[in-house]
């Protein structure tokens, strides 16, 4: 599977097409961005180290019988994925108070919420700051119907069932994370985009030390480092 030209361009990834009009390659870069593109580092080995995390840890969800995009591991930096139609709104599970619930709510930072953790919609459209929307908002402007929000809603929890327990068996508390989906030729629900520490929240169980890409935001350092002893822990050597 060759690499044709370039479809499109994120903030840490780009994705090309390929001789399969079915099937697309996902590059993960060195590239580090953080409140919306407004802080930009190249940090050494993380799209490697994303690249194959995201890997194992989709593995592990499909094996759980949940549906991704990922198809191959191709390279160091380069993923075979499904093409997918993609629905423009982020899912997120919040198990811990953390992040802008706190700022939003005022409540306690590390509060926990695993009896019945927190599902929120947000707008994936970095000008207007990724805004949190609800179901009425999606049907109104026609990002997805009823039936898709169920299904999108169920397959996060079912995500969060799976990594929680996962997270956990390493010594680590999964904060919260985000997931997008799109919908494949035949218009199922599949999981798509990546899973890293880039999208979610990971703490030390013991210590409460930030594993995830808060290292980056709040200027912690050992951002890839850290992300290498996470994949450590679940048993994937990098």
């Amino acid at each position: 599977m060759e690499k044709r030209e370039e479809l499109y361009r994120g903030k840490a990834k780009t994705v090309y097409l390929t001789d399969d009009s079915e099937k697309l390659i996902l590059e993960f870069r060195n590239d580090t961005s953080a409140f919306d593109g407004e802080k930009i580092e190249q940090l050494d080995r993380k799209g490697e180290v994303n690249n194959k995390f995201n890997h194992f840890i989709m593995t592990k969800l499909e094996e759980a019988g949940i549906s991704t995009q990922v198809e191959a591991l191709l390279s160091d930096t380069d993923s075979l994925v499904k093409k997918l139609d993609m629905i423009p709104v982020e899912c997120v599970v919040r198990n811990v108070a953390a992040g802008s619930l706190v700022r939003r709510l005022g409540v306690e930072e590390g509060l926990m919420l695993n009896d019945k953790p927190i599902f929120e919609f947000f707008l994936k459209n970095d000008a207007l700051h990724d805004p949190m929307v609800n179901d009425y908002h999606i049907t109104a402007f026609g990002w997805a119907t009823e039936a898709q929000i169920a299904e999108m809603k169920r397959l996060t929890f079912a995500v969060n069932d799976v990594l929680k327990a996962l997270f956990d068996e390493g010594g680590m508390i999964l904060v919260d994370y985000k997931l997008e989906f799109g919908l494949d030729a035949d218009g199922n629900i599949i999981l798509g985009d990546e899973f890293s520490p880039d999208g979610c929240r990971l703490w030390d169980k013991e210590t409460r030390k930030k594993m995830d890409k808060d290292r980056f935001r709040q200027g912690l350092g050992s951002v890839v480092e850290t992300y290498i002893e996470v994949a450590e822990r679940l048993g994937l050597t990098l």
